[in-house]
């Protein structure tokens, strides 16, 4: 019968004082204000306000209605701004990747500056499996390059990311511009205690060349770069992992074939992925890594010529 957008347009001509100034403030012409009030009034039943009357005089009913558009429309105002705010106050965050902390370090750092009043809470290990428990409400975000199907999660792209071969620098592979499968043959492959088939090098680039090196592992990301620095064998990473030690002339990464990358993404729970919160992290974090990240890419904007292989295991290798 009568609309929040009819109260607002009775409000309006009791504080503009006429039909015509009232029509200016709603960015209405008069003629279209009058025929609304004109139809309203042919439903209600009654006359809203006196036409023509110097000052403009409102009705009794139009005075009825005057006080329940003071009443309401306040209540509707301020419940639109609650809906506005962020309800969240803490944010669970989970980690499949084991050097991810790496990067997420300084991203959540830069969150917090925007939003101080959010309290950051998150784990890692290549031993939890976080995804079942953001589906129990047990975290509210999980950075993975695994898509569960049928999961009742929603996966936001977050950045695609190219795994390097780790090499020290005086292993005969350093001079090579290119690496191919069959010269890791018979090497050994550093890896994080998983299973290969989680590993994104044994996946994609290994196991369809049939290529099958020994495979030792390290649970430990510091003590695998420098097994590698010391010809203990080589390893599959994400450039951000080595760029440091890279740049000081310990270790060099080479491409692997044409480029083999990956993707991560940010999981919630299917409907929560508008959360004022969640929404801004996961545009705070990728923002971030895509600024400050080598070998990265923006996995919202098109892809362009970079190729992309499945999603990554766990681990980011």
């Amino acid at each position: 019968m009568i609309e929040i957008k009819h109260l607002r347009t009775l409000q309006a001509l009791r504080n503009c004082g006429s039909l015509a100034a009232a029509a200016a403030a709603l960015h209405q012409t008069q003629s279209a204000l009058s025929h609304q009030f004109s139809d309203l009034e042919q439903r209600l039943g009654f006359r809203l306000f006196v036409r023509k009357s110097q000052p403009l005089r409102f009705t009794p009913q139009g005075e009825v209605l005057l006080q329940l558009a003071e009443q309401v429309l306040p209540q509707i105002s301020r419940a639109l701004q609650a809906c506005n705010e962020p309800h969240q106050t803490r944010l669970r965050i989970a980690i499949e990747c084991h050097s991810c902390i790496q990067w997420l370090t300084p991203a959540l750092e830069n969150f917090h500056k925007t939003w101080p009043q959010v309290d950051l809470d998150f784990k890692s290990g290549v031993t939890f499996d976080p995804q079942p428990a953001l589906q129990q409400s047990e975290l509210d975000i999980v950075l993975t390059s695994d898509i569960l199907p049928r999961s009742g999660l929603h996966y936001s792209p977050m950045f695609d990311y190219e795994v390097r071969l780790v090499l020290a620098t005086d292993h005969p592979l350093a001079n090579k511009t290119r690496i191919e499968p069959e010269d890791l043959s018979s090497e050994t492959l550093l890896i994080y205690p998983v299973q290969r088939q989680r590993l994104d090098i044994w996946r994609h680039f290994l196991q369809p060349a049939g290529v099958s090196p020994s495979l030792k592992s390290v649970d430990n990301t510091l003590l695998l770069i420098q097994m590698v620095s010391a010809r203990m064998g080589i390893a599959a990473l994400p450039h951000w992992v080595v760029e440091n030690v890279e740049r000081q002339g310990l270790v060099v990464t080479k491409t692997l074939g044409e480029g083999l990358w990956s993707r991560l993404y940010a999981a919630v729970r299917d409907g929560e992925q508008r959360q004022p919160v969640t929404e801004a992290f996961i545009r705070s974090t990728r923002s971030h890594a895509c600024e400050h990240l080598p070998f990265v890419k923006n996995a919202e904007r098109p892809n362009g010529d970079v190729p992309i292989a499945k999603p990554l295991s766990p681990t980011h290798q």
